[in-house]
Formats: C-alpha cells, sequence, structure tokens
C-alpha cells in the first residue's frame, strides 16, 4: 500500500498475523503512524539499525512497539515483525 509516496510498504504474513493479534486501538496508531512515517518523504529518519540482523535490518518505534522491517528493492518497506518491545528482542 502506498499513500502518494515514493516508498511503499508491504507486511509478511507473519506481521499481519501480529498486527491483528492487537487491540484495536494499538492497530489504528500503528497504521497512522506508518503513514506518517511513508509520507514524510523520508521514512528511514524515524529508523534506527538493529544489531541483530536476524531480526530485520531496522525498526520504528511506535510506542510500546516496534515494528521491525527491511528496506527491498528500492524505496519498499518490508515489514517482518510488530511486537511489544519487551519481546521483540528476545
Amino acid at each position: 500500500m502506498s499513500w502518494d509516496s515514493k516508498w511503499k510498504i508491504s507486511y509478511t504474513p507473519t506481521a499481519v498475523d501480529d498486527l491483528r493479534n492487537l487491540p484495536k486501538n494499538i492497530q489504528k496508531r500503528i497504521v497512522e503512524k506508518m503513514r506518517f512515517f511513508l509520507l514524510s518523504g523520508n521514512p528511514m529518519k524515524f529508523s534506527e539499525s538493529i544489531k541483530d540482523k536476524s531480526l530485520g535490518d531496522f525498526r520504528f518505534r511506535i510506542g510500546d512497539y516496534r515494528v521491525l522491517f527491511d528496506i527491498t528493492s528500492g524505496k519498499m518497506i518490508s515489514v517482518v515483525n510488530i511486537k511489544k518491545r519487551d519481546k521483540v528482542y528476545k
């Protein structure tokens, strides 16, 4: 999905399941924040690199949650996992 941005986003089946299992208000917050990041023109300025590359290359912090993702084929953000911060790195 994209919102008139040069950046695009995709979700792995695992990330879709992670999102669906969250409370509705958290789902909405994450989707709105992802949209904000994409429309900013450079969503990478809001990301941080992850040391353990088996989890993904980068992360966004959205409240108590972490959206772990890779960059694929140019400006495509591929969301790998969405987890609460205290559980994501374990």
